[in-house]
């Protein structure tokens, strides 16, 4: 008998093959029959005109200091993830001296907008090392299973204090007591290590994370941990300068260790590679022997603006400066007064003084790249949708049309600012990149960006808008699903995962691709200390199973919290049986 049966589902099983009718058995928390199944079991789900999937690898998330407090995992939990690795960018949380602690979590706060009252009071730091966070990790259950990767920024910071936190160099010494450290984390289960490069990414006081201008001796002798551990995959961050001679360290780091490389790719205006110039050197790299692989998210990098979020078109301006800090009681009173608006709409952005003007004046003043977010919202949307024809078609200035959408529905309007990734206004230039095996789905930045970015539902993005709905290119649904499940999962070595086959792990997800659908946006304040953040539900996910346990339930969490902490990379059973009873089919 069964401890679970999935009967008569469209099982799309994660390789690429196309999807067939079949039944599919769970005893424990593994897969171990594929096919026409007549055996009975203890429960059975009646998957009948449903997609049957493997659960979702999530391989770009910031969930480092929720995973120690929070069981649920969401958003990323909500949209069929059931793994996700976490550690991304050079940043979080081991390992830490005990002075250092309040210091990583204005790291965190400032790179990754998640906010460090809400850190400080979820966090018990009941660690130091990096093996000893694993081991906390381990204390609590959870809906998905988190791996983690050892983080530049924290290791530095540990090795060097002030100098490395301000990005001096470092000694020899320093350079193999970091790589020891390093090496010590991946022998504990850490999938990799990762670094930031980028001037977008800063502590709460300004600070360039520990690492952004390491030079090469320093990110190989470092990234020779991963050699030596015999597993790892090294991740970065850049802004790709030309004079950092990027692509050429990164490749050199791989052919000498043989790990891979992953970089985020993104068409940006602060990369000076255009996103094809990016793709082109890492496959130039890769032609000489390396094996380094882009990160692409599959939509615009979008900020949500909104009055409760981080950042509205008017966040810098004088007046609503003046009550920024107020609770939001007394912000909406001020905003219904007309006079107040008056004044708003008149002002000009005080300049804040830093390398991100740019984005702050472009927040302000351009709305041909603002757009309204209605039900419904499509994330690939036309000039005709932008706020500056909006406007031009009511008759109002942008400023106007921005401030009366914004206070609709009790001021909670939304405005989607796609900053990044969003080249000449629509997504084909990602066409060939989501066909490409030298390219990951990824970058959906879960747990992090609490009042700017919402992407952690990219895996309901990927079928509702590539596979269903796309005007244009879409991706076939057999190829959709092998990009987000095995191809994530294989690249950090997590072999027992990312496929249906009997074997493996018995992640699975129930969809009614009918009816998926994404709801927009909504600002919450239920991070500890009453932390702000933005979620975004879905709708057709009828069930997600971790580890044979059923975590949700039409999108609801049944309570069940059988995911674990993932330690070093996983082989696939030698059981597994990758074609998966083809001739039992129906």
């Amino acid at each position: 008998m069964y401890d679970l049966k999935i009967s008569g589902g469209l099982v799309v099983d994660g390789s690429g093959a196309p999807g067939r009718v079949m039944d599919v058995g769970v005893v424990g928390d593994r897969i171990v029959a594929m096919g026409n199944l007549p055996e009975a079991a203890a429960e059975e789900i009646d998957a009948t005109g449903r997609v049957v999937t493997p659960g979702f690898v999530d391989i770009h998330t910031h969930y480092d200091g929720q995973a120690t407090w929070d069981s649920e995992m969401a958003p990323s939990s909500w949209h069929g993830v059931t793994t996700v690795v976490m550690g991304n960018c050079g940043v979080g949380f081991a390992p830490a001296a005990l002075d250092r602690q309040e210091w990583l979590v204005g790291l965190m706060e400032g790179v990754e907008d998640i906010p460090g009252s809400a850190l400080t009071e979820g966090m018990t730091w009941d660690w130091e090392s990096f093996p000893e966070y694993l081991d906390a990790l381990e204390k609590l259950d959870r809906t998905v299973d988190v791996a983690a990767q050892v983080p530049h920024g924290a290791v530095r910071a540990y090795v060097m204090g002030d100098r490395g936190a301000a990005n001096e160099a470092p000694t020899d010494t320093e350079i193999a007591r970091m790589s020891a450290i390093v090496e010590e984390g991946l022998n504990a289960g850490a999938l990799g290590f990762s670094t930031s490069r980028t001037v977008l990414h800063k502590s709460i006081d300004g600070e360039l994370v520990p690492g952004t201008t390491a030079t090469e001796e320093e990110l190989l002798g470092i990234g020779r941990a991963l050699k030596r551990a015999g597993h790892g995959v090294f991740e970065i961050a850049s802004d790709l300068l030309p004079e950092w001679n990027e692509f050429e360290w990164m490749g050199d780091l791989s052919r000498e260790t043989g790990a891979p490389v992953t970089f985020t790719a993104l068409e940006s205006p602060i990369k000076q590679l255009p996103f094809a110039g990016q793709l082109q050197a890492m496959r130039d790299q890769n032609a000489r022997g390396a094996n380094i692989v882009a990160q692409i998210s599959m939509r615009g990098t979008g900020l949500i603006l909104g009055w409760r979020a981080t950042f509205h078109p008017f966040s810098q301006r004088p007046s609503w400066k003046a009550i920024a800090d107020k609770p939001w009681s007394e912000q909406w009173e001020r905003l219904q007064d007309s006079d107040f608006r008056g004044r708003l709409l008149a002002e000009k952005g005080e300049p804040i003084g830093s390398d991100l003007q740019l984005i702050a004046d472009l927040m302000e003043s351009a709305f041909s790249m603002q757009y309204e977010m209605l039900p419904g919202f499509n994330y690939e949307p036309s000039a005709e949708q932008s706020i500056e024809r909006r406007a031009e078609v009511a008759g109002v200035t942008p400023e106007e049309h921005v401030y009366d959408f914004m206070m609709r529905d009790g001021g909670t309007g939304m405005i989607y600012f796609p900053l990044l990734n969003y080249a000449n206004g629509n997504l084909d230039f990602l066409e060939s990149a989501l066909f490409s095996d030298d390219c990951v789905n990824s970058l959906s930045d879960g747990g992090a960006h609490c009042g700017t970015i919402c992407d952690a539902a990219a895996t309901t993005f990927m079928l509702q808008h590539w596979v269903r709905d796309r005007e244009g290119t879409r991706l076939p649904l057999e190829h959709a699903i092998k990009r987000q499940c095995q191809d994530t999962a294989s690249l950090y070595g997590l072999e027992d995962r990312g496929r249906l086959a009997p074997g493996l792990m018995a992640d699975i997800n129930i969809i009614d691709m009918a009816s998926l659908s994404l709801n927009l946006p909504t600002v919450a304040f239920d991070l500890p200390a009453g932390g702000r953040r933005l979620l975004q539900t879905a709708d057709g996910y009828d069930f997600t199973i971790k580890s044979g346990r059923v975590t949700f339930r039409h999108g609801a969490k049944t309570g069940d919290c059988p995911g674990r902490v993932i330690r070093g990379p996983q082989p696939a059973p030698l059981e597994t049986n990758l074609q998966a009873t083809a001739n039992d089919s129906r």
